[in-house]
């Protein structure tokens, strides 16, 4: 099973990009969403260190809170 975290875009230098998410940074590729006009403030999925796709706020937004229901259910 794979597991892309949604990331909000706070720097971007070429083909990578800064990104944070729960006071995590870390270094994204932006390769794989070439085509795309991804911005500071965007979104992305990220997998591996990859973005795969831009989401809005929204959805960030739902797949944290399925993301933290998820680990509330483990504990």
């Amino acid at each position: 099973m794979c597991l892309a975290i949604p990331m909000k875009v706070s720097a971007i230098k070429g083909f990578n990009a800064t990104c944070e998410a729960k006071g995590v940074s870390r270094e994204v590729s932006l390769h794989l969403v070439q085509g795309l006009e991804v911005k500071v403030g965007d979104y992305v999925m990220v997998h591996v260190g990859y973005a795969l796709q831009v989401i809005t706020y929204d959805e960030a937004q739902v797949t944290w809170e399925m993301l933290d229901q998820v680990i509330a259910y483990d504990a």
